[in-house]
């Protein structure tokens, strides 16, 4: 069992933080991040990583960047985790 989850990260953001949700140009339910990590050598991903594995409980090594590597707009898989736990971490998504 697997979820997969948009985020928009906000890299150099002051704090670990999620910000809730909105919705993205299309419509479509995005999970606004920001993270203190400067987007250099993969450590706001890894932030990003840490932050949504700690948020649902799940390990680090449960969630996984499927696209968006370079990108603000990213795409996570996290195993492990269902849509439920999604709204119960995060809040229903709009």
């Amino acid at each position: 069992m697997s979820v997969r989850l948009a985020v928009r990260v906000t890299p150099k953001g002051g704090r670990d933080a999620v910000d809730g949700w909105s919705p993205d140009e299309a419509g479509r339910p995005v999970l606004k991040v920001r993270v203190s990590a400067a987007p250099s050598d993969g450590a706001a991903n890894a932030a990003v990583v840490a932050l949504i594995a700690k948020a649902l409980n799940v390990p680090r090594s449960a969630v996984r960047i499927a696209a968006g590597e370079t990108s603000r707009l990213k795409r996570l898989e996290v195993e492990g985790a269902t849509a439920a736990d999604l709204a119960q971490a995060f809040g229903a998504p709009p």
